[in-house]
C-alpha cells in the first residue's frame, strides 16, 4: 500500500467528498487542529511500579518535541495530559455559569434532554450486570468527574482564539480504490459525565471512510471518480457493518456530502438519526458473551429457525447497556451549514501522527482501558498499527470486493476460471466412468466362480469407491454449471450499470432505538432504575428479620418487580404466558422425576403393542 503523493486532484477529491457533521444538543466539543491541543498539554511517562514522570510540562510541548521518537524501557506508557480537575471554587463558578445559562432564553433550545432513560431500554437482567459495572468505578482508575468542566473551559479559550474546525484527510490508493479518510480529533470525550455513557476520557479520535474508483469515458481522455462505499468508525466495531453503499437510502447526502450523526459526548459515527443501544462488555463476563453467542449461531444457523434474524434483538443480556445519542439537532459541520471545515492534508510521513505512540490524554490506568486516552490516528494503546490505518479496505470488509469498473473483468476471469474447471470435470469423469464400466463387467463375470471370490470382493469395493467419487465428481460439476448461471445473471446487471446488492453484506445493522419507547412513563423508568437497588435492600432486609422465609421472600419480590415492569411496558400478557410455560415445564420435570419408571414400563409396553399390530397387519388370514 503506498500512499499517493500530494496533489491538487487529491486535495480536490477529499473536498468534494468533505462529510457533514450533524451533532446532538448539547455537544461541548467539536473537532481541533492537534496543534492547538499539544500546546495545552503536557508529555509524561509511566513505567510500571512507578510514579508517572513529567517529560514535557504544559507550554514547552509542541508538534515539533512531540513528534521526536521517545526512547525509553520496554512497557513505559507514553501520554498527554490535557487539563488539571477544577478547584472547589472554579468548580462552583463553572456550575453556576452552567446553571443560568441552561436557563437563559438564548440557551433553551439547545440544552440536552435525555429522554427515556437507558435502563428502562432492557430487561432485568441487563440491569444487573449494569449495576456490577457501576460498582466497578469505585474500584478502577477513571477520569475524575470535574475533569469535563475544566476541559469544557479550556475548549472555549481554544476555539475563542482559532474559530477553526479541523479535519484531517488522508488519500490512498489500493487495489484499484480511491481511498479517502477524514480523520477528526476533538479534546474531550465527556460521554459518562455529560451523557450518562460508559465512560470519559481526555483526546478523542474518530474517522470516516469514503471509497471511490475510476471509470474511463470512452473515447475521453478523463477518469471520473465516483463513490461507491462509505464507512463510518463507531467505537469498536469494524466489517461487513461498518459499511454502506453510497446509493443505499440510509446514506443522508448533501450533493456528495455524507451527513454524519455523531454520537453525544461519545462522538461516535452513525448513518441515521437516533438514539442507539450500545454494549460494554466487561472482561469478566465474556466467557458468557461468547456462550450466548454460541448459542444464537446453533439456534439460527443449525436449527434453521425461520424469522429469528428478524425478531431477535442485537442486544446481550451478558454486557452494560447504554445510550448513544446521535439525534443531529444541536450545531452541524460541513458543506452548506453555518461552519465549514478547515481540511488539513497528512499521510504516513507526517511526524506527530507516525513517531507518537503514546496516549492523546490522560493514562487514568483504567484496567477496561475505557477511561484511558486512545493513541492516535496510527495506532492502538498497545502500540500496534490500527488495522483502519494500514488496511482499510479489510477494515471495512471491502478487501473481497472490486470496484465497479473492475468487477467485470474479474467477473470475465472468473467464468474463465470455472470452464476450465467445468472441462477438467468432464474429462476426470469421463475417464473414471470407463474404468467403472470395465470394473463392473468384471465384477459380473467373477459372480458365480467359487475360486475368485477374494478377486469378486476387492472388485465391488474398488466398484463402490470409484461409483462415489464419480458422485462428488458429478455433483461439483453441477455446482460449477450454476456458479456459471449465477455468473452470467451478474454479468447483465453489470452491463446495465447496476449496482452491487447494497444491503446483502449487512448481517447485524446498529439501528436506532425504536419510537415504542417513548410510550414507557416516568413510573416505569423509576422502577427499572430502583428495581436492583429495592433487590438488593430487601435481601439484606429478609435475611436480618425473616430468614426462614428467604426463598419464599425473594420469590414474592422477584415476581412483584416482574409483573410491575411488564405493566408498564404494557408486556402482561407475554409475562403471564411465559409463566404459564414455565410452570408447566416444572410440573412436567416433577412428574418425570415422581413417576420416572412407570412411565419407562408404559412406553415399553405401548411400543411392544404398537410393534405386533403392526406385523399382524402384514400376515393373511
Amino acid at each position: 500500500m503506498t500512499d499517493h503523493p500530494n496533489s491538487d486532484r487529491d486535495n480536490e477529491l477529499l473536498k468534494r467528498f468533505e462529510p457533514i457533521v450533524w451533532y446532538t444538543d448539547g455537544e461541548k466539543f467539536f473537532p481541533i487542529a492537534v496543534e492547538q491541543y499539544i500546546s495545552q498539554c503536557s508529555l509524561w511517562a509511566k513505567r510500571e511500579d512507578e510514579p508517572a514522570k513529567l517529560i514535557y510540562p504544559q507550554g514547552e510541548l509542541s508538534v515539533e518535541t512531540l513528534r521526536t521518537p521517545q526512547d525509553d524501557q520496554p512497557g513505559t506508557i507514553f501520554f498527554l495530559k490535557f487539563i488539571e480537575p477544577l478547584d472547589l471554587i472554579e468548580l462552583a463558578r463553572y456550575s453556576i455559569d452552567q446553571a443560568i445559562s441552561s436557563i437563559s432564553h438564548s440557551d433553551v433550545k439547545h440544552r440536552f434532554r435525555r429522554g427515556i432513560g437507558r435502563l428502562a431500554r432492557v430487561g432485568y437482567s441487563s440491569r444487573l450486570i449494569d449495576s456490577l459495572y457501576s460498582l466497578t468505578l469505585f474500584f478502577r482508575g477513571r477520569v475524575p468527574g470535574d475533569t469535563a468542566a475544566a476541559a469544557a473551559l479550556a475548549y472555549q479559550k481554544i476555539q475563542a482564539a482559532c474559530g477553526k474546525f479541523t479535519c484531517y484527510g488522508r488519500v490512498l490508493r489500493e487495489n484499484g480504490w480511491i481511498i479517502l479518510q477524514y480523520w477528526y480529533f476533538y479534546p474531550f470525550n465527556n460521554w459518562r459525565s455529560g451523557f450518562f455513557g460508559v465512560n470519559d476520557h481526555e483526546g478523542d479520535w474518530e474517522m470516516v471512510c469514503i471509497y471511490c474508483s475510476e471509470a474511463k469515458r470512452k473515447n475521453a481522455d478523463e477518469t471520473p471518480v465516483q463513490a461507491e462505499w462509505v464507512a463510518y468508525a463507531s467505537h469498536d466495531f469494524s466489517g461487513d457493518d461498518l459499511r454502506r453503499h453510497w446509493q443505499d437510502p440510509e446514506v443522508k447526502k448533501m450533493g456528495d456530502h455524507p451527513i454524519i450523526f455523531a454520537g453525544a459526548g461519545s462522538h461516535a459515527s452513525y448513518f441515521s438519526s437516533g438514539e442507539y443501544l450500545s454494549e460494554l462488555e466487561l472482561p469478566f463476563l465474556s466467557i458468557f458473551v461468547k456462550f450466548a453467542d454460541y448459542l444464537e449461531k446453533i439456534w439460527i444457523n443449525t436449527l434453521k429457525q425461520a424469522g429469528v434474524r428478524k425478531t431477535a434483538s442485537n442486544f446481550n443480556v451478558f454486557r452494560v447497556p447504554f445510550v448513544d445519542y446521535a439525534r443531529g439537532d444541536g450545531k452541524s459541520i460541513g458543506a452548506y451549514q453555518d461552519c465549514d471545515w478547515q481540511l488539513k492534508k497528512f499521510d504516513e510521513n507526517t511526524p506527530w501522527a507516525v513517531n507518537y505512540r503514546g496516549l492523546w490524554g490522560l493514562y487514568a490506568q483504567d484496567p477496561i482501558a475505557g477511561e484511558n486516552a486512545p493513541a492516535g490516528p496510527v495506532y492502538n494503546r498497545d502500540g500496534s498499527v490500527r488495522r483502519s490505518w494500514y488496511d482499510p479496505l479489510g477494515w471495512a470488509g471491502l478487501d473481497k470486493v472490486p470496484p465497479m469498473p473492475l468487477a467485470h473483468s474479474f467477473l470475465n476471469e472468473q467464468r474463465m476460471h470455472l470452464l476450465t474447471r467445468c472441462q477438467e470435470l468432464k474429462n476426470i469423469i469421463d475417464q473414471k466412468s470407463e474404468y467403472l464400466y470395465r470394473y463392473g463387467v468384471e465384477a459380473e463375470a467373477l459372480q458365480g466362480h467359487s475360486h475368485l471370490e477374494q478377486s469378486s470382493r476387492i472388485t465391488i469395493e474398488k466398484i463402490t469407491l470409484l461409483s462415489a467419487e464419480i458422485k462428488e465428481l458429478r455433483q461439483e460439476a453441477a455446482e460449477q454449471i450454476s456458479k456459471l448461471e449465477a455468473l452470467d445473471i451478474y454479468d447483465e446487471k453489470l452491463r446495465r450499470g447496476e449496482p452491487y446488492s447494497i444491503r446483502g453484506h449487512i448481517r447485524r445493522p446498529h439501528q436506532p432505538s425504536p419510537p415504542t419507547h417513548a410510550r414507557l412513563n416516568l413510573m416505569a423508568e423509576l422502577l427499572a432504575a430502583g428495581s436492583i437497588g429495592f433487590l438488593m435492600i430487601g435481601i439484606v432486609g429478609i435475611i436480618m428479620f425473616a430468614r426462614q422465609y428467604t426463598i419464599v421472600g425473594l420469590a414474592i419480590m422477584v415476581g412483584f418487580l416482574l409483573f410491575m415492569e411488564a405493566s408498564f411496558r404494557r408486556r402482561l400478557p407475554g409475562l403471564i404466558s411465559s409463566v404459564t410455560v414455565g410452570l408447566a415445564i416444572i410440573a412436567a420435570l416433577v412428574i418425570i422425576y415422581e413417576f420416572f419408571w412407570q412411565m419407562v414400563v408404559i412406553a415399553v409396553l405401548t411400543a411392544g403393542v404398537i410393534i405386533i399390530w403392526e406385523n399382524l397387519q402384514e400376515i393373511r388370514f
